[in-house]
């Protein structure tokens, strides 16, 4: 079967914090060989276990900075002032569009904001919603390695994240993580497919119309 060459898209997933998201991201990046994962700058410390230019780049504050002035970042937050930063490179994601490959994106709603208006062409956005907020307090008392506190800061957080959503081209309700996981699926192959991005489209038609 003839590829039809192509842009890269870039999938933005973002959810409240025990809506699924990471999970989805998982299986997508297990059965999907052209999805790749965005890994993001910071300027903290890597924690034990995690690798340099694997689970992030670890930069300085001043690198970090460098990069911001020079253009070099797609989006990039700082938690709390005064704290570590995160950021998403700019090189490798379009490279990687420019080959074909897409891009995964575990951001939130700021994130998403900075991404669209950098690459507005490029992006495809879903927001993972929990089927009730009972459901999702649930789950984060079953994650554990959370207090009381915690859990009630993270599902005030929630409130006002899923009060974004409707920024998002496409919204899934995740009452069974195999459908859920599906249906976004569902929306990456539909933005792989999009005409616009079908770079090789002229080129094949060609060689169908010319066909004896």
């Amino acid at each position: 079967m003839t590829a039809i060459a192509r842009r890269g898209v870039c999938l933005v997933l973002s959810a409240p914090s025990g809506a699924g998201k990471t999970a989805i991201t998982e299986a997508l990046l297990r059965t999907e060989p052209a999805l790749h994962r965005s890994v993001s700058v910071t300027t903290r410390a890597p924690r034990p276990g995690e690798v340099d230019h694997v689970h992030y780049h670890f930069l300085t504050e001043a690198a970090f900075q460098d990069m911001l002035r020079d253009g070099g970042l797609l989006e990039w937050a700082r938690v709390l002032k005064g704290t570590h930063a995160y950021g998403t490179p700019r090189a490798p994601v379009e490279a990687a569009l420019a080959a074909g490959h897409d891009v995964v994106f575990d951001i939130d709603w700021q994130g998403h904001r900075q991404l669209r208006k950098k690459l507005p062409a490029d992006v495809v956005s879903v927001f993972i919603l929990p089927p009730d907020l009972a459901t999702l307090e649930a789950r984060l008392v079953k994650r554990g390695g959370d207090d009381s506190a915690e859990i009630r800061r993270r599902m005030n957080l929630a409130r006002d994240e899923i009060g974004h959503c409707t920024e998002f081209d496409h919204v899934v309700v995740n009452h069974d993580l195999a459908v859920a996981t599906q249906s976004v699926r569902a929306v990456l192959h539909a933005a792989r497919s999009l005409t616009a991005r079908t770079t090789g489209l002229a080129g094949f038609v060609s060689t169908l119309t010319q066909a004896s």
